[in-house]
């Protein structure tokens, strides 16, 4: 019966269009494809590729650790972007996970884990940290050259330590998440956390400022990124301040307005433990779903109202990435689910994908 709904559920997703920024890539006959990176039992790393019904398509070997993944809008590659302080990405194939290329950092500089490209398929941007001045942080700029990127220059993140970067739905405006941390090269360590100087930026392709928000306390790392269809910003944070305070760690900027917390509960603040990992908007159902590891929680909330639509324990979720009726999530402990949002009770189907090890980040193509 499992199989049956995870097929079926594949037949829906094949049908699903762009959501919430997600690019579709169609294959003839076959459910869209979740890319992440993923562990083995003895550390090894790997880019993955699975459909939906289980089928592993690809498991590539990599040397380094990787964090998110962003695919071609018109071929079939994709970047698997280094895990902040790593210094290779991997361009694939996603129909055999050939491994293309692999990507090294310019010298003093090292990746933040999180890339995008534009709708163009010429240009992509990659977050950086130039080490000579640690945390000054800048975007990469690359360029295809057939399905190899060559790097052609960076431009300024007006912050320090960018985490993610996405688009403005005009695919022309970046936003970029300043973490606010400074950190040396090889190193995860926090050098400045007296100091920090987390920031929401957005900017042009350019490099022009356009506008720099930040949240009121001064130790909440903005981290991650989901972008509705209207232009609706969804960041989730890392506190990095005393266990025993409170932080926003989900803020929204919505159009024409000022950056601010989203109204999420005090306890359920509490239950992420600091932490938040992942965050995806569904513009369709107006919905945006967070990733809580270290508190083994899973969240969905209603995107207007705020009314919370989900609050489940989750074994060290990872990532979480927006489909046709409601939500994929991964873990890193344990089984990967489908959430069906479109009644008004969610309800939550296990998916045939290998339990464990995915890191915290997913992606649909």
């Amino acid at each position: 019966m499992l199989r049956r709904q995870a097929l079926t559920l594949g037949s829906l997703l094949l049908s699903a269009l762009t959501l919430g920024g997600w690019s579709l890539f169609r294959q003839k006959g076959k459910s869209p494809l979740l890319l992440s990176a993923r562990d083995d039992s003895d550390g090894r790393h790997y880019a993955v590729g699975y459909r939906l019904d289980g089928t592993q398509v690809f498991a590539t070997q990599v040397g380094q650790r990787c964090h998110d993944i962003i695919n071609h809008p018109t071929q079939p590659l994709a970047l698997f972007v280094a895990r902040r302080p790593g210094t290779e990405s991997y361009l694939v194939d996603l129909r055999d996970g050939r491994l293309l290329q692999t990507i090294t950092s310019q010298p003093n500089r090292h990746f933040y884990g999180h890339a995008v490209i534009h709708k163009s398929g010429d240009w992509l941007y990659a977050t950086e940290n130039d080490t000579t001045d640690p945390g000054r942080g800048l975007l990469g700029v690359y360029r295809f050259e057939g399905e190899r990127l060559v790097h052609d220059g960076e431009i300024s993140t007006h912050g320090i330590g960018p985490h993610q970067v996405s688009w403005m739905p005009d695919g022309e405006t970046l936003i970029v998440a300043n973490g606010g941390i400074r950190t040396e090269a090889e190193s995860r360590v926090e050098m400045n956390l007296d100091a920090m100087e987390p920031s929401l930026v957005l900017m042009r392709r350019d490099g022009t400022l356009l506008s720099k928000e930040t949240l009121p306390q001064q130790m909440n790392s903005v981290r991650h990124l989901s972008v509705a269809s209207d232009g609706t910003i969804v960041a989730g944070q890392q506190f990095m301040g005393p266990s025993h305070e409170s932080s926003e760690l989900l803020a929204i900027k919505r159009p024409g307005q000022p950056f601010v917390a989203f109204p999420v509960a005090e306890q359920q603040l509490q239950a992420m433990g600091h932490y938040t990992a992942s965050v995806a908007v569904h513009s369709e159902l107006r919905l945006v779903a967070l990733t809580a590891p270290r508190g083994n929680r899973f969240f969905i909330w209603d995107l207007d109202s705020g009314a919370v639509r989900l609050d489940a324990p989750l074994p060290d979720c990872a990532g979480v990435g927006a489909v046709a009726d409601g939500f994929v999530v991964t873990s890193g402990q344990g089984r990967c689910r489908f959430y069906d949002c479109r009644q008004k009770e969610l309800t939550a189907q296990p998916l045939e994908l290998p339990a464990g090890l995915w890191d915290n980040h997913l992606h649909l193509v």
